[in-house]
């Protein structure tokens, strides 16, 4: 894979990694960083990698959050376009073939947090700092975390990080769910040992899986259980699920082939 301007885009093994690379800044998000981020997920999603894995360059930061002299002087229409912009590519996350994971390496902070949100799941160091600042700025969330925090955390949290502006750590966010594990040691190794523990299912099966539990957020419970037996009756006619039952019934382990 390619280093592509503010981010590098590499392989580990069966995965793609995604590293913010602007550690002078706290590997903020400029508009350039969000464009690269795209085009990133972009050639990710064309892949055979088994999962997306991304992080932030140094031990500081996973992502400071959007960079502030970017935002002032614009106009309306800009500001709009720029929330817009930020929240299609995030999205982009949606729509890959495979699970995606944040490393948060540190500070996380609106955007990066934000960014975060977007991923299917997330992990953290123990240093991890992590919150929805706006509010101190006499602003909101713009690319996504008004939306996705309450998916995660539930609407009073929710609120209370995002009314309050206030910063959690690494214990809290566990606590709360905001994060899935925290990590130890190297943090892409941590994030690729994770990985593994669900890469060698069956892709298509797994899309299924996140798909109905994203359904299952925007819709009333009666929606949600049609959308799933939808999904169960696709997942029930993958090669993949005739091979993971025989493999059950023979005592063996399944070799799954993403078909």
């Amino acid at each position: 894979m390619s280093a592509i301007m503010s981010i590098a885009l590499t392989r580990v093994d069966e995965f793609a990694l995604i590293t913010l690379n602007r550690p002078e800044a706290l590997n903020a998000l400029s508009f350039a960083l969000i464009a690269d981020l795209g085009r990133a997920f972009e050639e990710v999603a064309a892949t055979d990698a088994r999962a997306l894995l991304i992080t932030g360059a140094g031990t500081k930061a996973f992502c400071a959050g959007a960079d502030i002299k970017e935002l002032t002087g614009r106009s309306l229409s800009a500001q709009k376009q720029g929330a817009e912009f930020g929240q299609a590519t995030f999205a982009k996350l949606d729509r890959l073939p495979m699970p995606s994971i944040a490393i948060i390496n540190g500070y996380a902070f609106g955007g990066g947090l934000e960014l975060a949100l977007a991923c299917t799941l997330r992990l953290a160091t123990r240093n991890a700092k992590m919150g929805l600042p706006e509010i101190k700025l006499g602003l909101i969330p713009g690319y996504g975390g008004t939306q996705r925090l309450p998916r995660v955390i539930g609407e009073a949290r929710a609120l209370d990080m995002i009314m309050t502006g206030r910063t959690v750590d690494a214990d809290e966010a566990l606590g709360m769910g905001l994060v899935n594990r925290l990590v130890d040691g190297d943090a892409v190794s941590a994030g690729v040992a994770y990985a593994r523990e669900f890469s060698g299912y069956s892709l298509p099966v797994l899309a299924c899986a996140r798909e109905a539990v994203k359904r299952a957020l925007d819709n009333p419970v009666s929606e949600g259980l049609r959308v799933e037996a939808n999904l169960s009756t696709i997942a029930f006619q993958t090669a993949d699920a005739v091979e993971g039952m025989d493999a059950f019934m023979a005592k063996r382990k399944a070799q799954f082939k993403d078909r």
